[in-house]
């Protein structure tokens, strides 16, 4: 029989059944499950109405701007024109290019995980779909990473915005902070982000779109959100 550690049975002493638990309970609860060495990331997973009243399924992709920070470390690449390199640079985004980022990108060198692209980059990167689709890396209007104010994008990816996408299941996932987080400010963020994905929801969906919610952490156990 397998022997469970001090750490575990200290996590699952916490386990509550009880299915009307508030936000602000689960948080603390949640917090309190932390106890690893590292800044674990608290993440919320929510099951969506996938199916539409005309046939369907519902693909849900866009971006959330949280109103505090994530903790989040991002590995941000600008791709510009030559002229905007500078400008790049005094941004924060830790690598910076034009040809020479597309050469590095078609030999499959990719050591970032967010691309940024200026407007009159995309048709050069473009041909590229192939290698940066697959890992998500494909700069997208919609997503906020094709923008000519290269210094705001760059900060606002640094700084609370979160991308979110449903699998063909339903299930959609994001992060709202760490730990090291204040418990209003999770709060803030965990409201803010229900609201935006509620604003999503298309005329054509009928009932709730968010089905279930829960909350978690990295190393811990995850709890379903009952009431506000």
């Amino acid at each position: 029989m397998k022997k469970r550690s001090k750490r575990y049975k200290k996590i699952f002493s916490s386990d509550i059944k009880e299915k009307k638990l508030k936000v602000k309970e689960i948080l603390e609860l949640v917090k309190k499950n932390c106890n690893s060495k590292f800044d674990e990331s608290i993440d919320v997973s929510l099951r969506i109405n996938l199916k539409q009243s005309k046939g369907g399924d519902l693909s849900l992709r866009t971006v959330v701007k949280l109103p505090n920070t994530t903790g989040k470390k991002e590995k941000i690449a600008v791709l510009c024109e030559t002229e905007k390199i500078e400008e790049a640079k005094k941004s924060g985004a830790d690598i910076v290019g034009s040809e020479d980022l597309i050469e590095k990108i078609s030999s499959g060198k990719i050591n970032f995980s967010k691309l940024i692209c200026t407007p009159s980059m995309m048709g050069k990167v473009g041909k590229h779909g192939k290698i940066l689709g697959p890992k998500g890396l494909m700069p997208n209007p919609k997503l906020g990473t094709v923008s000519n104010d290269i210094s705001k994008t760059v900060n606002d990816i640094k700084n609370g915005l979160v991308e979110i996408r449903n699998d063909k299941d339903g299930n959609l996932a994001s992060t709202i902070g760490r730990k090291s987080l204040a418990s209003d400010k999770l709060l803030e963020n965990y409201e803010h982000l229900i609201d935006s994905i509620k604003k999503e929801k298309p005329d054509t969906i009928k009932g709730e779109l968010i089905k279930s919610s829960y909350i978690t952490s990295t190393m811990g156990i995850s709890f379903k959100v009952g009431a506000k």
